[in-house]
């Protein structure tokens, strides 16, 4: 069946998102297509001011309305520490938490040289330029556990430990709640050797 071009179109547009297969963007662009006017217009002006009012932090490449980001202006941050994470999106989860006191540095993804990311593309440089400045006592690696995110890792360690800075990463296992008969060996052997003292 032949859709209606503009009905084409935002299917197209919408099934370009990430999770977005064709029929949830069809679902989608239905249900705009039946709703107000003044929704339509809200979710508009949310996505252009998306793009027009947002940056990146110029001090930790976190996303900021302003030149730096609300967490390195804040006076109640330990700036002596940061925690390196992949993107933005991994400084909300660990915001989430309301257990990180420190400040962030986003280096934008993983070591990947069959991608074509090596270091150079990554914000890495920025991060050392910041010990010159910044007094900081502990990095912390939240890098997620695959094997480009392991290779990041311990590349950031061989740069950073020769600096006399603690280098630290997050801690890796059993998810509260889950059951230890459904977790993978990897899992388990990584719960198990960085368990901790009670």
């Amino acid at each position: 069946m032949q859709l209606a071009e503009p009905l084409q179109a935002a299917i197209e547009e919408l099934s370009k998102l990430p999770g977005i297969g064709k029929k949830t963007a069809q679902r989608l662009a239905l249900f705009l297509l039946k709703g107000e006017n003044e929704n339509v217009a809200n979710l508009l002006k949310a996505l252009h001011e998306l793009k027009t009012k947002l940056r990146l932090c110029a001090r930790c490449f976190n996303i900021s309305e302003e030149e730096l980001c609300p967490i390195c202006q804040s006076a109640k941050r330990d700036d002596s520490v940061i925690c390196v994470v992949e993107e933005a999106s991994d400084v909300i989860a660990i915001e989430k938490s309301n257990e990180y006191y420190g400040i962030y540095h986003v280096i934008g993804g993983v070591l990947s040289p069959l991608s074509g990311i090596g270091p150079d593309t990554l914000k890495i440089k920025e991060l050392l330029k910041r010990f010159e400045s910044e007094n900081i006592k502990e990095i912390i690696l939240a890098l997620n556990p695959d094997t480009e995110g392991e290779t990041t890792a311990l590349y950031l360690a061989k740069l950073i430990k020769p600096l006399g800075i603690k280098v630290t990463r997050i801690a890796r296992g059993l998810p509260i709640g889950g059951d230890l008969e459904f977790a993978d060996e990897a899992t388990i052997g990584r719960a198990v050797s960085g368990r901790i003292e009670l």
